[in-house]
């Protein structure tokens, strides 16, 4: 029949008085209401019981943490808690203080406070008995009463209306409950939250949720099985039924616990060659029957009481066949095999059972009058057909080379072209071409005739141009040439090539003086100080002539200086001209041209003149009169060469000629400076 809650409950309380502890509940009904009321009692009666504890050993000892029980353990929490909260209490009596308790200190700790409290050093209630005898009633008035009781007026005094928590707060009170618990509608009651149904358990699969009195606790859902037991926390534990005694082992046999269940041993013991059954009876065994054969190759197995005999056996095998190892059976002999080769070279052995046969290799073809196997020639009977360039015989078979500039390709018989280059043979630049290379050189070299490979500088400066190449001096590098000037009064030019003249004169690089007047020449310049003579001045501009300067100098007479005015000789020039050493002189060089304008007297009345009075060494120039442009010019010619460096200074005139009389003179002083190089 179901057992009823109070029944179960009783059972719960029933195991919890006699364990002291709540692990290991026996299953007494399969409801599972039953099984819950079952749990929660046991717990509430040993959380009863060592609170109960806890105050017994505060009164007897006035001290908690010489308890050796195991903190860790729930009931131990519960001694601490009660032995602690009652100190308080007797603490709180001993100095005279109110016995109402801190709400903070919980419900449980409360009514412990509150009993310790109310009783003396013995345990001897002290409140005011009705047979006591009765002091003389004094009238306390309102205020002292507060005075002495703070807590006179606490609303939660007693542990207020509430049925777990209560909080006063001056005007009212608030009541609250545990945890697991929740406040009804009437603000003081608390009902047991059931975790199962609200969904805040914690529980796994494989497990359900069973609610508790302010918690919950997760059972499984299938059963141990036989021979296992339910722990605590849902677990499957064995049981030993060799030491709970649950065990069906007769007396002459020794319980063995095995996971979820035992064996019986027998406490006699076989020899050796014999096995016990469940009986305890001594089984001979078949040591032949045995996966490992006990005896050698070329025996058989007898089996005796409690042992077994090997027993030679000796087949007699024919022609081709011998022993196995074992010497159990006749296996056939590989003739091929051998080391003295049986059928000779160029032949393939083939073995069958018991015999063999002879055959020729591959690359060989039987010879019917010698009857050997002879090599095949591929090469010759199949000509061109199987190599691309050359076929090379050998027994058996045959091998493809290729020419040279070729390499054999992964076919082996395909020749495919060498990159050559690949392996640097050249000493600048390769090009690969279809069986062989070409080597060639960069701009500057030329390919050696002697092997074909190394390149040669080629001498720029050499070559029948080479004197062409530069204005003045060719430099060989390898690969290249450099031109090169002088060292002083040229640069090069940007072709690179050429020499070009540094004007001095106007790069200001020259060192003349204040007082001299610097003239360019070939390579240099000059710094010459040109001074007017008596009776002249220096014209303020200085003319720009061909290819050099002139300073000019006018005549200036003095007043009444007769001699001055009558002297013919109006002009006197200065100017510097650079000339060449020309070392191949063919014919005469026009260098100097005097200009004059043909004064407006008659053509047969007036006549110029153009000469050359001093500084014409060796006869080195001339001057010839020619019209141009209806103007008379003097041209200075050099007719014969000169070898510099030289410096000379002609002196021209230019003589106008009337009547036989020289009206009007000018006189040119050309300094020639004759450079070594000249571009």
């Amino acid at each position: 029949a179901e057992l009823s809650v109070e029944e179960c409950c009783d059972k719960g309380v029933e195991w919890a008085n006699k364990n002291r502890k709540c692990a290991s509940l026996p299953l007494i009904s399969e409801s599972r209401e039953c099984s819950m009321a079952q749990e929660q009692c046991c717990h509430s009666h040993l959380q009863k019981q060592s609170c109960s504890d806890g105050v017994e050993f505060a009164n007897a000892r006035d001290e908690c943490d010489s308890h050796g029980a195991d903190n860790s353990s729930c009931e131990a929490h519960d001694f601490k808690t009660c032995c602690y909260c009652c100190l308080l209490g007797k603490a709180a009596q001993v100095q005279g203080q109110s016995c109402e308790p801190n709400p903070k200190m919980g419900y449980q700790c409360g009514i412990v406070f509150r009993s310790c409290c109310g009783k003396g050093p013995e345990g001897i209630d002290l409140s005011i008995s009705d047979d006591a005898p009765k002091k003389q009633q004094v009238e306390i008035s309102k205020e002292e009463l507060d005075q002495e009781d703070p807590y006179l007026h606490d609303g939660c005094r007693g542990g207020g209306p509430c049925s777990q928590q209560c909080r006063d707060t001056g005007s009212s009170y608030v009541c609250s409950c545990f945890v697991g618990y929740q406040l009804q509608p009437d603000g003081i009651t608390c009902e047991d939250i059931n975790e199962c149904i609200t969904g805040t358990h914690s529980c796994g699969l494989g497990q359900t949720c069973v609610n508790t009195l302010g918690s919950f606790r997760c059972q499984r859902d299938t059963s141990c099985g036989t021979g296992y037991e339910l722990t605590d926390d849902s677990r499957c534990k064995d049981i030993d039924e060799c030491e709970t005694g649950t065990h069906n082992c007769p007396p002459d046999f020794i319980c063995q616990n095995t996971p979820g269940s035992f064996r019986c041993r027998p406490k006699l013991q076989c020899m050796s060659g014999f096995i016990q059954d469940a009986l305890g009876n001594c089984i001979d065994i078949n040591e032949c029957l045995s996966t490992n054969t006990p005896c050698p190759a070329g025996q058989i197995c007898i089996n005796t009481d409690g042992s077994f005999t090997c027993q030679r056996i000796s087949p007699s095998c024919g022609r081709g066949y011998h022993l196995n190892e074992d010497g159990t059976r006749c296996v056939d002999v590989d003739e091929c095999s051998s080391s003295s080769q049986p059928c000779g070279e160029g032949h393939v052995c083939i073995n069958a059972p018991g015999n063999y046969r002879c055959e020729c290799k591959a690359g060989y073809t039987f010879d019917v009058i010698s009857r050997t196997c002879i090599d095949i020639n591929e090469c010759r009977r199949y000509p061109g057909r199987l190599c691309a360039h050359k076929c090379e015989n050998t027994p058996g078979s045959y091998y493809c080379t290729c020419t040279m500039g070729f390499k054999l390709s992964a076919d082996g018989r395909s020749c495919e072209d060498l990159n050559e280059c690949e392996s640097n043979p050249c000493s600048q630049e390769c090009a690969n071409v279809y069986g062989s290379y070409q080597c060639y050189c960069r701009r500057g070299f030329q390919l050696s005739d002697i092997d074909g490979i190394s390149c040669e500088d080629i001498d720029e400066c050499a070559l029948p141009t080479g004197g062409h190449i530069c204005s003045f001096r060719c430099i060989n590098i390898p690969g290249s040439f450099q031109c090169t000037c002088p060292s002083s009064g040229y640069r090069l030019a940007p072709n690179a090539r050429n020499c070009q003249d540094i004007d001095e004169c106007v790069a200001e690089s020259h060192n003349c003086s204040f007082n001299e007047t610097c003239f360019n020449i070939q390579g240099g310049f000059r710094c010459l100080s040109l001074e007017c003579p008596e009776n002249y001045r220096k014209s303020g501009d200085t003319v720009r002539l061909e290819k050099t300067d002139t300073i000019r100098c006018i005549k200036s007479c003095r007043p009444n200086d007769v001699n001055c005015v009558l002297d013919p000789v109006h002009t006197i020039s200065h100017t510097v001209i650079s000339l060449p050493t020309f070392r191949e002189f063919t014919r005469p060089e026009e260098i100097i041209f005097l200009r004059a304008i043909t004064p407006t007297y008659p053509a047969n009345q007036a006549d110029i003149i153009f000469d050359i009075t001093e500084g014409n060494l060796r006869d080195s120039f001339d001057i010839i009169k020619r019209y141009m442009d209806g103007m008379t010019v003097g041209v200075v010619r050099q007719v014969r060469p000169i070898v510099g460096p030289f410096h000379a200074i002609l002196k021209l005139e230019m003589n106008y000629v009337m009547g036989g009389v020289v009206s009007h003179r000018n006189i040119v002083n050309v300094h020639i400076f004759v450079s070594e190089y000249w571009f």
